[in-house]
């Protein structure tokens, strides 16, 4: 039996190749903030004991927790399955942020070349600027026109 003749054995395989596609991808961008983390100056803490160990849990995955302690502020990046944490300050924090922009930037003007490659438009189908359209053909823009 072919499996791709049954719907429900086609959708399952769909289903679990996006599953796949997803985890990688969000693997991915897990290790990529962390090693902007690491660039913007966080250090790598390991609790020690099992209260540390309990804090670390409860952090929300995946988000920077601001926590204040003796009157400082600590921006901490809980990596729980690794069982360690990424912990900076303001400053650390701010040249994160700045990064996370600047990666932004440089995403958006990847998008944008991809979308207009010359090459990839084909423009030597279009017969070139001047033929027939504006002021170097024949269509729109001649004076005293030919048609």
């Amino acid at each position: 039996m072919n499996p791709f003749k049954s719907p429900f054995t086609f959708v399952l395989a769909v289903a679990i190749a996006i599953a796949g596609c997803t985890t990688t991808t969000t693997q991915t961008s897990t290790q990529n903030k962390e090693s902007m983390l690491v660039a913007a100056g966080f250090k790598t803490i390991t609790p020690k004991t099992a209260a540390q160990k309990q804090k670390l849990q409860d952090l929300p995955p995946g988000k920077i927790a601001m926590i204040k302690k003796a009157g400082k502020t600590y921006y901490v990046y809980p990596d729980a399955p690794n069982n360690q944490a990424y912990v900076g300050g303001p400053a650390e924090y701010q040249a994160y942020q700045q990064q996370r922009a600047a990666n932004k930037l440089a995403e958006e003007n990847l998008e944008t070349a991809e979308i207009y490659q010359d090459e990839a438009m084909n423009w030597g189908a279009w017969g070139g600027w001047g033929a027939g359209w504006g002021p170097m053909g024949m269509g729109v823009g001649m004076r005293g026109g030919r048609f």
